[in-house]
């Protein structure tokens, strides 16, 4: 199979790349614009993958060079910061719709089935529970981002309905865990940073006692290449996440690793009362385990900055 990925270097792209084994797949085409300047994510690579460097924008490339001869896509450029959606709103609609809007014509284009990723972060809920089939009125992005998410899966949507696309949306948990490409803006992995760095974790005021979903950077991967093997491109949607917890399970868990953690409450454009369970039982039953933990997850993360910048904690 010959594979490409947008928005290769990212957090989720650059643990999937850097966990590959010579045989896995015949051609590896890495495409991103390296916007976020992760330059690192190409250090290292596993020797013996056939790999193809492009650096190049989603928005403007030749895509459809590109993916010729292609098998598959797995559409990761995106912008992802939630809470700073909201002042580069404009930014984040060409990327995140307009742009996977041109990767998804030139999939069809192509002959070339699509992985795109959403987020879990399109729910919201009074309900406990909420799944892939629950009513249009949970369907409540809270950022600009979640929103440019929900409308490029649409937009996929109605592109399957007239022929021509096989694909498959996931939405994914929040991600946490270290890769080569991780960031740090999004909740479990800037708290870490936070409380190995000795500042006060910051949480939004209304958020401790929120549940919400979580995904294990390795269950990531092998999410996607559990997709691939299987070769399931049914057009559907899939909740895809390790567990749920609420923000004071993570920070506890934070905190037996880092004990001189502690907390500031902040004020946040994302601010809401919702508390939710995502239920992930449809992937499941394709016969996917997820192996990851929020414990191991947080222990590697603490782990390695502590190894960047040594503190002395207890425990770690």
């Amino acid at each position: 199979m010959k594979l490409a990925l947008t928005g290769a270097l990212g957090h989720i792209g650059s643990g999937f790349i850097h966990g590959l084994q010579p045989g896995d797949y015949e051609l590896v085409l890495l495409l991103d614009n390296l916007s976020t300047q992760r330059y690192c994510s190409l250090f290292n690579l596993p020797s013996g993958v056939p790999f193809r460097w492009v650096e190049e924008d989603v928005c403007t490339a030749n895509l459809e060079g590109h993916f010729a001869g292609m098998d598959a896509v797995i559409h990761l450029a995106a912008i992802t910061d939630a809470a700073g959606s909201f002042e580069r709103q404009q930014e984040v609609e060409r990327v995140n719709l307009e742009g996977t809007r041109r990767v998804a014509e030139t999939c069809k284009a192509c002959g070339c089935k699509l992985i795109f990723l959403s987020t879990t972060s399109i729910y919201g809920t009074q309900n406990e529970i909420v799944d892939e089939d629950c009513s249009e009125s949970e369907l409540r992005p809270q950022s600009p981002y979640a929103e440019s998410k929900l409308r490029a899966e649409r937009m996929l949507q109605s592109l399957g309905v007239r022929g021509g696309l096989r694909f498959i949306i996931c939405r994914f948990g929040t991600i946490f865990g270290p890769s080569a490409g991780m960031r740090f803006h999004t909740a479990v992995n800037k708290f870490v940073w936070q409380a190995c760095l000795g500042q006060p974790i910051t949480v939004w005021r209304t958020a401790l006692k929120q549940k919400r979903p979580y995904l294990d950077l390795n269950d990531a991967v092998r999410a996607l290449n559990f997709i691939l093997k299987m070769d399931h491109f049914d057009n559907g949607v899939y909740n895809v996440l390790t567990s749920n917890a609420t923000v004071e399970e993570i920070v506890n868990i934070i905190r037996s690793y880092v004990p001189s953690l502690h907390i500031e409450y902040v004020d946040s454009p994302i601010m809401n009362q919702l508390s939710y369970t995502v239920a992930c039982e449809r992937f499941k039953s394709l016969g996917f385990r997820f192996e990851g933990s929020l414990q191991e997850g947080i222990h590697e993360t603490v782990r390695l900055i502590l190894n960047l910048y040594p503190r002395t904690e207890p425990g770690v």
